[in-house]
Formats: structure tokens, C-alpha cells, sequence
């Protein structure tokens, strides 16, 4: 096992303390680690160079804390506890925007859903349980087994769901109507006329 510091030296040599923690770097778990998200992800995480433009376009990078350049430096360092246990694995909003900017083509939200799996397999308890419930439901919803008895379940259950709904008024077949069509005429024309609203 080799360790790697973040360090300056002048200041080593002046007898400061250094900034920064000490990280530990283990060959073999960051192999390992690595090795596991890219074959669940299908994403080459070795091809990032941490240019961060995916950084700059991540709508919840500010909030969490963590941007995806970060999260995936998190496994290339091998990093499992962090690269686990992050707001940026739950709070993601899966848009793509880092893909999109990634000049190697990286998918980051697959890289995310990927730790996603593995924090659930291990049972790490989320750091937003709500959403880690609304994600739970959702897989459930898509995932497709059974064939057309799942689907045909599927709709039973959802329109069961809607007969419910109907009755505690909470959804109704009623078609909205637009309250003052005229002030939204006249917003439509100004935007023609270039005017502006």
C-alpha cells in the first residue's frame, strides 16, 4: 500500500501543517471499484480527463456539493465510502447534461444510477430517504416481468387507482378552460410583433 498526500513542500519545510487530509490509495480497491462501476455503468470512467465541463452544466452540482467530476475522481481513486454516500447519487435529476457536454461522451447519470444499485445492495442508509423511496417505486413500476400478465396487472392497479382518486375528487375528466383568453391572445401577439411582453 502506497500513500499519496496532498501536500506542499515549502510548507513541510517550514514545519506548517500541511492542508488538506491525508488520503489513503489501495491499488486493488480502486481497481476493484472502478472495475465494478464500469461494467455496471457501460461507461469507460478511464477516459476522463476532469476538463468539468459536465460540472459546469449540473443543475444539482451547487446543491450537493459534489459535481460529477468529483464523484467520478471518487472512483478513480477508489474512493468507495464517498462515491457511495453522496448527495449528488440521490439528488441527481438523471438530465444528462453532463453526457451531453462530456467531450469522451461519459454518461455520468449511469455512472450515478450504477452507485445507486450498489449503495442499495449494501443497504447504506440514503442521505434523502424520500427520494431514495420515490427511486424504489419507480424501478418497480418499469421493471417488466411477467410479460403481458404484469402489464394487464399493471393497468388493473392503476385504474383501480383512478376510481379512488375520483371518488375522494382528487382527479377529474374535465377539460380545463383558459380564464382570460384575451390577455393571453394579446401576449401572444406582442411576442410576434417582436415587442416583447
Amino acid at each position: 500500500m502506497s500513500e499519496l498526500f496532498y501536500s506542499n513542500r515549502l510548507m513541510e519545510a517550514k514545519g506548517q501543517d500541511m492542508p488538506g487530509k491525508t488520503l489513503t490509495y489501495e491499488a486493488t480497491g480502486v481497481r476493484s471499484l472502478l472495475k465494478e462501476v464500469m461494467d455496471r455503468s457501460g461507461q469507460n470512467i478511464l477516459a476522463c480527463y476532469q476538463c468539468r465541463r459536465c460540472a459546469a452544466g449540473c443543475p444539482v452540482g451547487e446543491e450537493t456539493g459534489v459535481t460529477p467530476d468529483r464523484l467520478i475522481r471518487m472512483v478513480l481513486l477508489g474512493d468507495r465510502e464517498e462515491a457511495l454516500s453522496n448527495l449528488l447519487v440521490w439528488k441527481c435529476v438523471a438530465c444528462y447534461t453532463c453526457g451531453t457536454r462530456c467531450p469522451n461522451n461519459i454518461q455520468t447519470a449511469r455512472i450515478i444510477d450504477a452507485l445507486k444499485q450498489m449503495s442499495k445492495e449494501l443497504h447504506i442508509e440514503p442521505l434523502t430517504p424520500r427520494i431514495a423511496d420515490f427511486h424504489a417505486a419507480f424501478m418497480k413500476a418499469t421493471e417488466n416481468k411477467g410479460g403481458m400478465k404484469a402489464v394487464l396487472d399493471e393497468m388493473k392497479g392503476q385504474m383501480k387507482l383512478g376510481r379512488t382518486m375520483m371518488k375522494k375528487k382528487r382527479m377529474h375528466l374535465k377539460l380545463d378552460k383558459i380564464q382570460n383568453k384575451a390577455e393571453v391572445k394579446a401576449l401572444y401577439r406582442k411576442a410576434k410583433q417582436g415587442k416583447g411582453v
